[in-house]
């Protein structure tokens, strides 16, 4: 038993040494498994009230690629890639939909600024690259690390991949990893040394935005008006809409002369005395007033019964696909089924239900009418909540299929000697926003519940770090000790210069207040951790708006600095 007992044991250590330190699918599997296990679980701890979050699995896979346990080339290189995409198409699909609208107020000063931000701290980090005589692909990681920008890194390391024949470079992912830890702080310090520096009391911002905003920030209000002006009287309800040039919804009217609530329809005639119920915008409440008469504090319970007509109000989800991308009033839901739609709801915002209004998959549809003809309209509208939880396959796969495409189109610019790219970072970035947005009028389904959205997300953002990190980790040791403390320095600079000059300008000469500035820093740099932070003081939306707004422009940007950062250094 003895003699048979060696080689089981040199069998069994043999298979474990290949496992932990070989390069099959097991091991490959194995090794990011537990990267980014160790990773999240040390993302638990708070360093003075910051978490580094995933950026610990970049960490634990430097340490472990430093003793060894590394990645074959060609798995390291997909699951970075792969990871990548995952991250930016879900990042995309999130902000799309506000992207446009967040324009309409502010939204181009915001993005100005935040392309100040991106300029200035690209010309930073050359600056010193030429004064301080760094290696530039070693400054473009710490540039990148120095604003949290992690598509950036990978833009970066497939461009000098694509010039050099499939060939990485470790040193973008050390600089990164060097800058990283003080790029988030210094980001946080920047948004806390401007609020300092103006002697900015939050209360007193607060206050301000509330009575900016307040009226914004209101739902669609369901009034009651008692008509009372005779200029109206013997009027139909299109010819209220018309003269009162507001987005108007009249659910259901009760005349003078009967008890007996009634739907009501374009050619509904209104009389002195009528009482009508109305969906508005409250910055409409008093323009209709002065019209048709004053407001009347009849309780919503009591326009669903009456002598002879029980109408009732519900809220149904529109989850059968054919109605995705159809216009409204195409669907003449109104005579069909004798309903009236007063207003949808669609991320978190309640919209006027237009005729021009286009349906989307996950919108919360209010109809107003009879039991039975509500009724009727749910195997019409769908209303069923679970079958939103199925994801939406197709369209995440076709919108990475043409973002991939996308950012593998060459785009040739004067003095440049070779083409830059959008990358796979880049396409997928735009692609997702473009298809957010008009997919639904395209019939391509979009939606996608926030659960599934941030698990993507994560998955995304989880693999691509530990691939970073599994390959970064040959070799860091040398570079810090070997100079590469003085990165340390360097991510500060980039960090904190770029964001005080532009929060400065922002707050001086665009007057922006605080709570956007914050918000904007945090888009720009593209960083989660400062936008919780900025979140965290403001005590309003505002900071989030201001994200989301810059985010997209900024994350392309970023990218394309990248780009033309590897191209130069040729």
């Amino acid at each position: 038993m003895t003699g048979n007992f060696a080689p089981e044991f040199i069998y069994i250590f043999m298979w474990f040494n290949d496992l932990i330190f070989g390069s099959s699918v097991a091991h490959s599997l194995l090794l990011v498994a537990v990267t980014i296990a160790i990773g999240l679980f040390l993302a638990r701890f708070k360093i003075g009230g910051i978490s580094l979050g995933v950026t610990w699995i970049l960490f634990v896979g430097i340490v472990a690629s430093h003793f060894g346990l590394v990645l074959d080339p060609s798995t390291s290189h997909f699951l970075k890639e792969f990871g990548l995409i995952l991250f930016i198409y879900s990042i995309g699909m999130q902000v799309g939909p506000s992207f446009i609208s967040s324009f309409r107020k502010g939204g181009v000063t915001l993005n100005v600024l935040a392309t100040g931000i991106v300029i200035l701290g690209t010309l930073t980090a050359y600056v010193i690259h030429i004064v301080a005589d760094v290696d530039l692909n070693g400054m473009i990681g710490v540039l990148y690390g120095a604003v949290t920008n992690t598509p950036g890194l990978g833009a970066a390391q497939q461009t000098y991949s694509d010039m050099h024949s499939g060939m990485s470079n470790s040193v973008f992912a050390q600089g990164y990893a060097v800058a990283y830890p003080l790029g988030v702080v210094g980001i946080i310090l920047s948004i806390v040394l401007i609020k300092y520096i103006f002697k900015i009391d939050l209360n007193k911002e607060q206050q301000l935005y509330i009575s900016n905003n307040s009226k914004e920030a209101e739902q669609l209000q369901a009034i009651t008006i008692e008509v009372t002006n005779k200029g109206v009287d013997g009027k139909t309800i299109q010819d209220i809409q018309s003269i009162s040039e507001r987005n108007v919804v009249v659910t259901r009217i009760r005349h003078l002369n009967t008890n007996d609530v009634a739907l009501v329809n374009n050619n509904t005639v209104i009389h002195i005395g009528d009482k009508i119920r109305i969906v508005v915008a409250p910055a409409d409440i008093e323009a209709l007033t002065a019209l048709l008469g004053p407001q009347l504090s009849k309780d919503a319970q009591e326009w669903e019964s009456g002598n002879s007509n029980v109408l009732v109000t519900e809220r149904l989800v529109v989850t059968n696909p054919r109605l995705n991308g159809r216009r409204l009033g195409d669907l003449d839901f109104c005579q069909s089924f004798n309903i009236t739609i007063s207003r949808i709801r669609r991320a978190g915002i309640e919209l006027i239900a237009q005729p021009s209004l286009i349906l989307q998959i996950g919108d919360r549809v209010t109809v107003v009418g009879s039991k039975d003809d509500v009724t009727k309209l749910h195997s019409v509208i769908g209303d069923s909540i679970k079958s939103l939880d199925e994801p939406q396959m197709f369209s995440t796969f076709i919108g990475i299929a043409l973002g991939v495409l996308l950012g593998s189109v060459p785009f040739f610019i004067p003095s440049m000697p070779v083409p830059v790219k959008l990358g796979l970072a880049g396409g997928p970035l735009i692609v997702s926003i473009v298809l957010s947005i008009i997919g639904p009028r395209m019939r391509i389904i979009t939606y996608t519940t926030s659960s599934a959205n941030l698990l993507m997300r994560h998955i995304g953002i989880c693999l691509f770090m530990a691939a970073v990190g599994l390959g970064a980790g040959v070799g860091f040791v040398d570079t810090v000790v070997n100079g590469g403390y003085m990165w340390i320095l360097y991510g500060c600079i980039i960090t904190i210069l770029p964001c005080l000059l532009i929060g400065i300008i922002a707050r001086t000469v665009f007057h922006k207040s605080y709570f956007t500035i914050a918000g904007m820093i945090s888009g720009s740099m593209t960083d989660p951790p400062a936008l919780a932070y900025s979140n965290s003081i403001c005590g309003n939306n505002q900071a989030s708006i201001a994200y989301s707004t810059v985010y997209p422009l900024t994350m392309f940007l970023r990218v394309l600095m990248a780009q033309i950062l590897v191209l130069c250094n040729i």
